[in-house]
């Protein structure tokens, strides 16, 4: 395996890019500020083995130790397949290879598949992150194992539009605060990039799209010596997790989805709005619970109500719209601060940003989410209207339902421009009968993923069924619920479901005191 796949390579990369733009990017700043259902990650850099493969029987991989995860031993491996998995008479000899990241259970005879969501993020980045509250949630029983999807991350070759670093660092920037003012521009630039994401990635990349990363992870599981896919997805891994329950149901043993992507709208919608629903309910939740705090906990409480905190807040990101805030640190790093950086309030603007106003600390380093939104969904000029004009007015009418809406508009000036034709035919279906039912997970308010989405997985798949965790946050780990750990617990191990809907109480405040 190349050094560059290793943990310790990783890691670094990892602090290079520790947050990544939304269209929910004002939420997720607000809950990164304050605490709020969020869980802070330390990243243990490994002690280096002496490089040894390791292999196990019934298994096709070659393991290398790849170092620690808070003490935990971690191994990675790769697994490659044939660039188009429905017609490999298309591959010829093209591949993707697909690196792989396991952190062993003591008494674990079945692997755990997780993906982390996105699209575009890394297995390797989310076990980094999250593997001790996986483990204390899945218990030694399984092993866990993440993985880095087709042209993601470490995976090759690489998602990009871009054929260097410096290309990317030079063109990859459009002005698009303001939907109106910025779209001449904005449409202007989305048609070079779409030429540009053809010429740099090849045939490739018509290939990136979420049915082909879901016949992988059979390769996946058929390296692995193991038949049945016990797999968790959040977020657009709950996704892939029904794209996969519904092209190979009869493999579909323990598949949770958390944090629900409605698969209906995905790939035969074109507005994405239901994702929406809740994210203003969710702003409203921040504030009264932080009110209800206090200012040890939570010291924004401190400037008003949370009916007036919200005021506030709101007020001071529209005054950062108008005239951003100049910020200079040195001769090689200084910038501006517009309104999506709201810890200003009552922070320090060269803390504020360092840590997220410049340029390499939102960067992912390739477009994998572009290619796949792109190739998933209704994407070209039979799906869009093809002039300027036209497609703002369709912006502007859809982005109502919330202050949020336009936050991400580019990703639809992309889909209307978008040449790369869509290579797959997965067409999502109303009751699918899996070898076992799905265990689907959501929380009451969550900004991305709406509970009324998981509703229609359950309509989906036969007999599955659906744990609400009473919160706010992103998917059922943003907080601490022990109702839901032993549900997750008892349906992997036994395959045990509730009965009926079942609704799962939180354990902890949102806000602590700070240490």
């Amino acid at each position: 395996m190349k050094k560059s796949l290793l943990l310790g390579d990783f890691a670094r990369k990892q602090q290079l890019q520790a947050s990544r733009p939304k269209y929910w990017a004002i939420v997720s700043v607000i809950l990164i500020c304050s605490s709020f259902a969020l869980k802070h990650w330390s990243v243990e850099i490994p002690t280096w083995h002496q490089h040894r493969t390791l292999k196990y029987t019934g298994e096709q991989i070659s393991w290398e130790p790849c170092g620690f995860i808070k003490g935990n031993f971690v191994e990675c491996g790769n697994v490659f397949v044939p660039m188009d998995q429905f017609n490999q008479s298309n591959s010829g000899n093209k591949i993707f290879t697909i690196p792989l990241i396991r952190m062993r259970g003591t008494n674990a005879t079945q692997n755990l598949i997780l993906n982390p969501g996105g699209p575009g993020a890394s297995g390797f980045e989310f076990l980094n992150q999250n593997a001790e509250q996986l483990r204390a949630i899945v218990g030694e029983g399984l092993h866990l194992v993440s993985f880095d999807p087709r042209g993601v991350n470490s995976s090759t070759p690489l998602a990009s539009c871009y054929p260097d670093v410096k290309s990317r660092k030079d063109l990859a920037h459009v002005r698009s605060r303001n939907v109106e003012i910025d779209s001449p521009e904005v449409y202007a630039w989305t048609q070079n990039f779409v030429k540009a994401c053809h010429d740099t990635m090849g045939e490739h990349a018509k290939y990136l799209n979420t049915p082909q990363t879901a016949a992988d992870m059979n390769d996946i599981l058929d390296a692995l010596g193991q038949r049945d896919m016990v797999y968790w997805g959040f977020s657009y891994g709950s996704l892939l997790g029904q794209t996969y329950a519904g092209l190979f149901p009869e493999r579909s043993k323990r598949v949770i989805i958390d944090g629900v992507v409605n698969q209906f709208k995905w790939y035969d919608g074109t507005f994405e709005i239901e994702s929406q629903v809740d994210t203003d309910k969710v702003l409203d939740g921040f504030f009264e619970e932080c009110t209800r705090a206090g200012t040890k906990k939570c010291p924004l409480s401190s400037l008003a109500t949370s009916v007036e905190l919200r005021d506030t807040v709101l007020s001071y990101m529209n005054r950062l719209r108008e005239q951003p805030i100049g910020v200079y640190v040195n001769n090689t790093a200084h910038g501006v601060l517009g309104y999506e950086e709201l810890c200003l309030i009552q922070g320090n603007a060269t803390n504020a940003f360092l840590a997220y106003g410049r340029e390499d600390s939102w960067d992912m380093g390739h477009e994998a989410s572009e290619f796949i939104r792109l190739n998933d969904g209704l994407s070209g000029p039979k799906n869009w209207p093809q002039d300027r004009q036209p497609l703002l007015d369709y912006i502007l009418t859809s982005f109502n339902q919330s202050m949020f809406g336009a936050r991400h508009s580019k990703i639809f000036f992309m889909r209307q421009q978008w040449t790369m034709p869509r290579t797959h035919s997965y067409v999502p279906r109303k009751g699918v009968t899996t070898a076992h039912p799905l265990l689907i997970l959501s929380t009451t308010w969550d900004p991305v993923t709406p509970l009324t989405s998981a509703r229609s997985a359950k309509e989906a798949f036969q007999d599955s069924q659906i744990v609400e965790v009473k919160a706010y946050g992103h998917c059922s780990i943003a907080v601490d619920s022990s109702c839901a750990a032993n549900i997750i617990r008892d349906f992997l191990y036994e395959g045990k479901l509730p009965h009926a809907y079942t609704e799962c109480e939180v354990d902890s405040p949102y806000f602590k005191e700070s240490d």
